[in-house]
């Protein structure tokens, strides 16, 4: 099932997540019709012609500095459109055991950005990132543990109408967590025209979890 990103103030179905990434070492993959991964000369390489794993590798080094354009250059792509909103809690804007777990153990701090990311060719994507803080790195552990299992509820992402976009379908396929000090990084992606495989979508949403808030 996947979860639906909309609604004027942000939102998601409550569907599960899953951290599905490239593998760097992966020894040959079968192509599907319409998109997929192949090996040539032992780098991962998406059918756009991008090398996955340099990809990812600057992509982040990018990302670390805050280098949002910089980290999509590396995928081919640019930004095209992007939107940031801060919160003062995150109660209200969560949902499931998630929202349970913050009357217990509140958010200190909650950014969501929003980009719309696109190629030369006509793919075009989303990416959400969220920044979610807390007290101590043993409340950001716990939190992470629990929004990593599928079932559990979710912050919702800034919703796309943001940015004069339908709402999106997000299949919970191409979603990355990433803990940082006292704060757990939640980023993923989707599709939203154009053929960008999912193994670049896997990447995209790594990338992006190293974005600083």
């Amino acid at each position: 099932m996947g979860r639906r990103i909309g609604g004027a103030g942000g939102g998601s179905d409550p569907a599960g997540k899953s951290g599905a990434v490239v593998a760097a070492g992966v020894l040959a993959v079968s192509l599907a019709a319409g998109g997929g991964m192949f090996v040539s000369g032992g780098a991962a390489t998406d059918p756009a012609g991008v090398n996955l794993n340099k990809a990812r590798y600057e992509g982040r080094k990018s990302a670390r500095k805050g280098d949002a354009d910089g980290a999509w250059r590396q995928l081919n792509m640019r930004t095209l459109k992007h939107t940031a909103r801060q919160a003062a809690e995150c109660i209200t804007h969560s949902f499931g055991q998630v929202q349970v777990h913050f009357t217990r153990n509140p958010c200190t701090s909650l950014d969501r950005s929003l980009f719309v990311i696109g190629d030369d060719n006509g793919a075009v994507a989303v990416v959400s990132v969220v920044w979610v803080g807390f007290r101590t790195r043993r409340d950001a552990r716990e939190f992470k543990e629990l929004i990593d299992v599928h079932g559990t509820g979710d912050v919702r992402p800034l919703a796309t109408p943001l940015l004069d976009l339908a709402d999106i379908r997000f299949t919970g396929l191409h979603y990355q967590s990433r803990p940082d000090g006292n704060t757990v990084v939640i980023a993923e992606t989707e599709p939203t025209s154009g053929r960008a495989s999912g193994e670049m979508l896997d990447v995209m949403a790594d990338v992006a979890s190293w974005l600083p808030r």
